[in-house]
Order: C-alpha cells, then sequence, then structure tokens
C-alpha cells in the first residue's frame, strides 16, 4: 500500500448527459452472463432466479463463502468476477453467489424458493463452514437468509434490518424497495440470525440510520464493529485496505474479535480517505489543536501534501498571534 495519501481532484464536467458505461451496455451485460455460465459450468453451476436475479455456485472445498452482490458492482469490477468469487479462490474455497440486478432487497418468491430448495436437498450440511456476507441492501440478504444454514457465520456489512415502515419508518433512504414485502418469509433479519454461529455487524456510527439498524441486530452471538469516518462506504475501506480477506479467514477460524478487528483496523492509519474526513471533521468544530495533532501524525509517516500545508497554515497563525502578544 502506497503512503501517498493524495488524490487528485476531480475535474469539473457539465452536467450534460450521462454516459452509458461499456459494461452496461446489452451487449457487454450479455458477454457477462455468458462468462458466469462458462464459470458455473466448469465446477459448478449458474442458474436464473427469475427476472433479476442469479445464482453462482462453485464448488472446490469443505468450506463455503455464501456473497450476495450487485450485479452492476461485479460489472464493474476487473474481471467481472463476484468479489466473493475473489475471496474465496484465494484460499481454495467454495463460493455461492447471489447476484441482484437493481435494489430488489432480494425480496423475490423465485429466491425463496432458491433457498428452500437448498434446504431441501441439505446443500449447506455438505460443507464444513458456512459463512454469508453482504454490504447494505445484500447485508440484509445475508442476514435474512442464513437462517437456511444454522451454525453459520455472517459478516454483514451496514445491513438494512427492515425496510418495513412500520419498523424502520426513520429511516426514508431506499424509497422504491420501501414498497416490498418484509413481513413474509425470510423477512425480519434480526429474526433470522438466531440459529447463526457467529454474527458480525459492521457499520459506521456517523450515519445515524446504519447505527439504528444495527443496534436491532442483538444477542450473545452478534458482535457488533464500528468503522467511523469512512462516510458509510464501510466495504470499499475495506477492500481498499486489503482486509476484507483477513477479517473474513478470521472469521472461519474463529479468531475475529474486537481486539483482532481493532488490530486490522488500525491500517486506517494510512488510508487518505479516513485521514481526509478525520482533518474535515477537525476544521469543522474548529479544533484547531485536534488538527495540528492529525497533521502532525500524518506527516511524520506519510508523505501527505495537504496535511503538511495545514499544519505550516497553522503554525504560521500561531506564530502571528504570538507576535500579536508580545507587541
Amino acid at each position: 500500500m502506497s503512503d501517498n495519501v493524495t488524490s487528485p481532484e476531480p475535474a469539473l464536467k457539465p452536467v450534460a448527459q450521462t454516459p452509458v458505461k461499456p459494461h452496461d451496455t446489452p451487449d457487454a451485460r450479455a458477454l457477462w452472463l455468458a462468462l458466469l455460465d462458462k464459470a458455473g459450468d466448469a465446477s459448478g453451476y449458474f442458474e436464473t432466479l427469475g427476472a433479476r436475479h442469479w445464482a453462482l455456485f462453485i464448488d472446490e472445498s469443505p468450506t463455503l463463502v455464501v456473497s450476495f452482490e450487485q450485479a452492476t458492482d461485479i460489472r464493474a469490477r476487473p474481471g467481472q468476477m463476484p468479489l466473493g468469487h475473489d475471496i474465496a479462490k484465494a484460499r481454495g474455497w467454495s463460493h455461492l453467489c447471489l447476484i441482484a440486478e437493481g435494489e430488489t432487497f432480494y425480496r423475490d418468491r423465485r429466491v425463496y424458493g432458491y433457498f428452500d430448495r437448498l434446504v431441501d436437498d441439505a446443500f449447506f450440511e455438505d460443507f464444513d463452514q458456512v459463512l454469508f456476507f453482504g454490504s447494505d441492501a445484500q447485508a440484509y440478504a445475508a442476514a435474512a437468509f442464513c437462517v437456511a444454514a444454522p451454525g453459520s457465520t455472517v459478516i454483514a456489512i451496514a445491513p438494512r434490518a427492515t425496510l418495513n415502515p412500520a419498523i424502520a419508518g426513520w429511516d426514508k433512504r431506499n424509497t422504491r424497495a420501501r414498497a416490498l414485502d418484509f413481513s413474509s418469509r425470510y423477512g425480519y433479519a434480526p429474526d433470522m440470525i438466531d440459529g447463526a454461529g457467529r454474527v458480525f455487524i459492521l457499520h459506521d456510527p456517523d450515519c445515524a440510520e446504519d447505527a439504528m439498524h444495527a443496534a436491532l441486530f442483538r444477542g450473545p452471538h452478534v458482535t457488533h464493529l464500528r468503522l467511523p469516518h469512512v462516510d458509510g462506504r464501510i466495504e470499499a475501506a475495506l477492500t481498499q485496505m486489503n482486509l476484507l480477506q483477513p477479517m473474513v479467514e478470521a472469521a472461519l477460524d474463529g479468531s475475529l474479535t474486537p481486539l483482532r478487528f481493532a488490530q486490522l483496523w488500525r491500517a486506517r492509519r494510512n488510508y487518505g480517505p479516513y485521514l481526509r474526513a478525520l482533518l474535515t471533521r477537525a476544521e469543522a468544530a474548529g479544533r484547531t489543536w485536534h488538527e495540528k495533532l492529525i497533521c502532525r501524525s500524518v506527516t511524520r509517516r506519510l508523505q501527505a501534501p495537504r496535511f503538511r500545508k495545514r499544519l505550516a497554515d497553522i503554525l504560521a497563525a500561531e506564530a502571528a498571534q504570538q507576535i500579536d502578544g508580545d507587541m
């Protein structure tokens, strides 16, 4: 990982027309589906679950990673394979990916039926270890469907507990998805985790809605891990800091504890977006002394022009103030 926390400022462009990304064209989508079909044929299967969902299974070992992912996110990745595929492949694990096209929250009877079939076929009993994971809407699904594999491990990143207005009417996000049925089967995610082995709920406490959803997941087997100052982009932060793979491995081998997570999370000290958020927060609060501490810590360790300049400005202002006081 580079020590340089600077990043180029995005160029300002007129908002005239949103171009179609190459991986979002119909032809590119068809090629992507063919790629997944080929991957499934090699050592598993690729199955269509209605109009907006797919299941990709790759059978490699008695450890299974079950990931829930967005089609657009997968198509935008290098190689156009799911994030869970890369995590599982790195350790030779099996992988089952439930893919959604759009903001479905997997509230679809075909998805329910698919998990019913897995249960009826004792699919999960063929594996020694099973881990479910997902982020945001996909984290809701990971928690909701883990009930199909009692004793499994769950990593849910900023999960929604439900979008049922009677329970989570305070969450005004995902307005279209709020019309979905969250009261029927696999509906209320905090209830569905009761049979899980270990559940890790990751959230950014700076996001009030995420913190409120996280608070609904309770139990002696539930561990809450807080990741502040990442602007709610937890999965991106963990991926960019190369922390997601060791977190999954630690969760599966039983070593993921709050202490172990704190050790991993120290990588944020070299993570530009986190450091810039800290500085912005201190500046907005008028805590110049805190800004100075942050800038000194960062400039001692990293090549960070923004922090060096801010520190110079603070020291210059303090020197000018001292001169004025001596006059």
